[in-house]
Formats: C-alpha cells, structure tokens, sequence
C-alpha cells in the first residue's frame, strides 16, 4: 500500500475451510503454550514471508527482540523475553548442501552445485536445539545446476553448455526430500516438524524474467484455478514422499512427531494477494521511465492474505 497499489479489497478475504474450525491465530495461547520452547523454520524466501507474518501475528502479544542475524539478513532469530520463546529463520533454499553465485535479484555468475547426499549443515548444526521445525522447498529447485554425488559430478539440470547427463529437477527435489525426511525420522532427536508444501506463483502472461504479471484483485472461485503443471509435479512428489515417510516410520515402530502443512490449495486460490509491481515505490508514478520494465513479484505473498491462514493452520496442527 506504502508503494502506490490502488486496489485494497485483498486485505478483508479470509480463508474458512469446508467442514473445519479454524479459529483466528490467538498469540497470546500461542506463545503461553511456547513457553521455553525454539522453534526453526528452514527454507527460502517463502519461509521467510511465513517467519515476517509469525513474527508480526506475535508481537501483539509480546515484543520480539532480534538477537541475530546475518551480514545478508537470510539467517536471523528472535526472542520474545516475556515467554523465552525464541524464533529462527534459517536460509537453506535447497535443503541440501549447496553452492551458489548469485546476486539478491537472483543473477548467477556460475552454476548452482548441489550435493545430493549432503544435508545443508546451516540447518543440521542447530536442528538438535529445536522443540518445532518448520521446513519447506521452493522454487529454486527449479534453477540451473549441477548435481553431485559421493564428491563426483553425476548431472546437471538446464546446463546447455556442458557437457554433462541431463538429469530433471524432479529427480533433485526427490532425492532433497528424501534425504529430509530419513534424517528426520531416523535422528535421535525428535522435535514436532511440520512440512510445508509447494508455494505456488501466480504468474501470467511470462515467468518473473521475461515479463510475467499478476494484475488479478479478487481470489479464484472454487475449481477456477486448476495449477500450473510445475506446481502438481512438485506437490505430487512432496505427496508421494511424505507418505512413503509416514507408511516407513509406522512400519518401524519408530516415534516421529511429523506433520503435513499443506498450504498448496489455500494459496493457489488467492492470486490477488502478491506485492506484483509495487514490490518498489509507485513503479507507475509519472516520471519513471523504467515503468514498463519493472519486475513483478507474483511468488511472496502480501501480508495479511494466505501467508497468515497458513499461520493459523500451525496454530491448529501443534495446539489441537
């Protein structure tokens, strides 16, 4: 609203499932139910936007303190002293062990590596000291890079100048997800861990570099919007693994507090509630020559809008 976006009826919609109570977030029970607890939320960007509507649903009760973060700001922590509740955002885009060269507007100056049978240790070195985690993939599976294995290169996914064996992302976000979910569920340590879906963009028109759009100021009807392809590939493959996972540990006998958190429906029908072209100041004030060039943001969500239901979804997953 600050950067000039006329239209305002996203911020009134909320979202009321079919046959669920799904009460307002209450931060006040929350955080009394969080009392000396760490929670972690590990992921992209998209998690960070979740971690950006916690924290402000949260400090209506009790004032965060920040008490770390990075030179970049991608790994941060609060603490709400009143509760000695403490919040960490943990930048691990892949989940897995990475290399990347690029800028903050997502510009590469070499291919992404990515180990498919590391963990990212950003993640491991803290998950010990977690009560809750919250962990998600995202859309940088979708990125050009390079896939090792055992310290050797097996792959590569959109390398067009190399001459490496073409190996899908689909095939990446498998092994990632795999790799999670066996750590999880075999580690001794065994706090409640909520997997967080597939975040869908709402880009039209072209993808967030060669011109996509998301002008839309209302939500989808029901059956309206049906997904776009990437979207049922890469939530049928979270689908498959965290069932696989599940059926895996009841076999077992094993102890494992894991959760889904399937935000994919809720937030595929709100196309309205993205920052679009007004991610910088009044893109459309006259005198911006660079007005028609300006990029859009269809992928993070506006706050409030789905990324708060998917905060109240939480709420009901760990309390209830």
């Amino acid at each position: 609203m600050m950067n000039g976006r006329p239209d305002i009826g996203y911020l009134y919609w909320r979202w009321k499932p079919y046959e669920c109570d799904l009460p307002p977030f209450d931060e006040v029970r929350f955080l009394a139910s969080m009392r000396n607890k760490v929670w972690g939320l590990i992921g992209d960007s998209i998690l960070r936007n979740q971690v950006q509507s916690l924290i402000c649903l949260l400090s209506k009760a009790d004032e965060p303190v920040e008490v770390y973060h990075d030179k970049e700001f991608k790994n941060r922590r609060w603490h709400f002293q009143s509760y000695n509740f403490t919040v960490s955002l943990i930048w691990a885009p892949f989940l897995i062990k990475s290399e990347v060269s690029e800028n903050e507007n997502g510009e590469s100056t070499s291919e992404i590596q990515l180990h498919l049978d590391v963990l990212e240790p950003t993640w491991m070195s803290q998950y010990e000291g977690f009560d809750y985690v919250v962990i998600a993939g995202g859309q940088w599976f979708l990125k050009t890079a390079v896939y090792w294995e055992n310290d050797k290169v097996i792959g590569c996914h959109y390398c067009q100048d190399k001459n490496l064996t073409e190996i899908g992302f689909e095939h990446l976000y498998r092994r990632a997800l795999q790799e999670v979910l066996r750590f999880i569920s075999s580690t001794h340590h065994k706090p409640v861990v909520l997997f967080r879906t597939w975040a869908p963009d709402h880009f039209e028109n072209g993808e967030w570099f060669s011109g996509g759009t998301c002008n839309r100021v209302l939500p989808y009807r029901k059956g309206e919007y049906s997904g776009k392809y990437m979207d049922n590939v890469m939530r049928g493959i979270e689908l498959e693994e965290f069932n696989k996972a599940i059926a895996a540990v009841n076999s077992s006998g094993d102890v494992v507090n894991l959760k889904l958190l399937d935000t994919y429906s809720l937030s595929s029908m709100r196309p309205d509630g993205h920052a679009g072209p007004y991610r910088m100041f009044h893109p459309f004030a006259q005198g911006n020559e660079d007005a028609s060039s300006v990029q859009k943001d269809c992928l993070h969500w506006c706050v409030p809008g789905p990324i708060d239901a998917w905060n109240d979804l939480i709420m009901k997953l760990v309390l209830n």
